[in-house]
């Protein structure tokens, strides 16, 4: 979080959590710019820190972002806002800016009401606790886990003097609605608030929106970016989006790696389809199908139920031209059974690479995800949401 210049971080132990580790995190941005941009969930049963931040970031400006993990602030009500909203002022106070620039973020368990007591306590010792380095930045990367069982942070810098840094959170209800989980980027770069919500809009749309783990989509999840301008140096837009991006999907697969059960992390491709838009759709309906996910954990390269997923698309395709290749044996060819499935051994590798080629066009669209195991049912069976 601190790679980038003119950003502080912090992460301290509030008391959200019962179990006493770090819960409270704060980024600020000092400057000299106080540049913003945001997408957020499109649940419509939206947490209350998720309308409070569309408020923020509005003008595209926001100086502090700060967030709370063991507990969402989620169908709360009135009250969740206004706990959101004394947040923000407890923050901007501590930091002498206003409430309107202060982003909140919050993650954990729905429907409970967050500890206004613990929120007033919990600030002073965030704020004093704010500094620069990696130290920092490690510190509020992990205040924000809840069942993450690392923290995730990833950076670029630029030759010419400028950077990027981020951190995600997030090991289950992946699913793309904008955006996904909750992420935290900053930049040092020269950049006006509406060129970084160009920016990001397009680096979260092959990223953080194509990672699908289980399809259950977050009522909380926020990724902001902030810019501090402090490297003085104004990259090209292109430049800079192929940075974001590449600390997008650093923390996309991250998040991935990291989810709740997983023993397989698969990438699903389709080429050769007549539009992007039609590839990323049969990627998601593979990658959402339980059949096929199941199938992975079991280490069945099971083609069939990659075929019957592909069929309820609206894409176009022949059934008797489909080819599918798993880990690069070509298990269906035309449509029927292809090369051997023994020579795909998906017990001697986390990696799974699944590529349905359409045969209809030039476009193609992966969509990253993960198996569906024993671990995953037991650990959502006993996680209250």
């Amino acid at each position: 979080m601190t790679a980038a210049g003119g950003f502080r971080a912090a992460g301290v132990t509030a008391g959200f959590k019962p179990s006493g580790k770090p819960d409270f995190a704060l980024v600020v941005n000092d400057g000299p710019q106080s540049a913003a941009a945001a997408v957020f969930t499109s649940n419509r049963v939206a947490a209350a820190p998720v309308h409070w931040s569309r408020q923020v970031v509005a003008d595209g400006a926001a100086r502090a972002v700060i967030l709370n993990s063991g507990g969402a602030n989620a169908c709360t009500g009135p009250q969740g806002f206004q706990t959101s909203h004394t947040t923000a002022e407890l923050v901007g106070e501590a930091l002498e800016v206003g409430a309107g620039d202060v982003v909140v973020c919050s993650t954990g368990l729905i429907g409970e009401q967050l500890p206004l007591q613990t929120i007033r306590d919990g600030v002073p010792l965030v704020v004093a606790a704010l500094a620069e380095g990696e130290a920092a930045g490690l510190a509020a990367a992990t205040a924000i886990m809840t069942t993450d069982t690392v923290p995730k942070q990833a950076t670029h810098r630029s030759a010419e003097g400028w950077g990027v840094g981020g951190m995600a959170k997030g090991a289950g209800m992946l699913a793309p609605g904008l955006a996904t989980m909750l992420v935290v980027i900053t930049t040092d770069a020269e950049l006006p608030a509406t060129v970084l919500q160009r920016c990001l809009a397009e680096a979260c749309a092959s990223t953080f929106d194509r990672t699908d783990s289980d399809g259950c989509m977050s009522t909380n999840d926020t990724v902001v970016l902030m810019g501090s301008g402090a490297s003085g140096v104004a990259p090209e837009e292109a430049e800079f989006v192929r940075a974001l991006t590449a600390v997008c999907h650093s923390l996309a697969q991250q998040l991935i790696r990291d989810a709740e059960g997983a023993s397989h992390d698969i990438a699903v491709t389709t080429v050769n389809a007549v539009s992007a838009e039609e590839a990323e759709e049969v990627s998601r309906s593979v990658a959402r199908s339980n059949l096929f996910k199941t199938a992975i954990f079991g280490n069945d390269p099971n083609w069939g139920r990659v075929l019957s997923a592909v069929g309820t698309t609206s894409s176009v395709f022949d059934p008797d031209e489909l080819d599918v290749s798993i880990n690069g044996v070509t298990v269906c060819r035309d449509g029927m059974i292809g090369d051997s499935r023994d020579g795909v051994d998906l017990a001697a590798a986390r990696e799974v690479e699944v590529v349905i080629d359409l045969k209809v066009g030039v476009h193609e669209a992966t969509i990253w995800t993960n198996d569906l195991t024993h671990d995953y049912v037991e650990e959502n069976s006993a996680y209250s949401t």
